[in-house]
């Protein structure tokens, strides 16, 4: 049987991702975020004053790393967290407008990285493979899921 390599190679693909990824945030001035603060503001564009909860679930990071990196995008004058009007007990996760300067240079050094990965793929085996991730994340995320019902 051959041995596969698929999570070794995701692994080694991300950790050289978010080291290129962090230069190009550089060469477009954008000293303040890494990759991993960077995917938690991506979230908010898409979806502003979200419980931290759901930004958890959308980033796929735990609470306690993510509380830590709420903080430091706090003190950054990033984001804001804010009682929900619902549910007092609730915490919302709410962009400020400092947000609005990295936006348009955030997107070119994303799109750089997606053309970055695609090179050489066809529109065919672009979808192919992310139907194949997409597969392998549900795997994992089903795996936790239940894992953590028998905690």
């Amino acid at each position: 049987m051959q041995k596969r390599q698929g999570g070794f190679l995701v692994s080694k693909i991300h950790q050289l991702a978010g080291r290129i990824f962090t230069k190009k945030l550089k060469d477009y001035d954008l000293y303040d975020l890494n990759s991993a603060q960077g995917r938690i503001i991506f979230v908010l564009w898409q979806n502003d004053e979200i419980s931290i909860q759901e930004l958890s679930k959308r980033t796929s990071l735990e609470k306690s790393t993510l509380s830590r990196m709420l903080e430091r995008l706090e003190n950054s004058g990033y984001i804001q967290r804010i009682a929900s009007a619902d549910d007092r007990r609730k915490t919302l996760v709410k962009l400020t407008p400092k947000n609005e300067e990295l936006k348009d240079a955030y997107e070119e050094v994303s799109n750089d990285m997606l053309d970055l990965f695609y090179k050489g793929f066809t529109e065919d085996e672009i979808d192919e493979f992310e139907s194949y991730l997409k597969k392998i994340h549900e795997n994992l995320f089903q795996f936790e899921k239940n894992s953590k019902k028998g905690e």
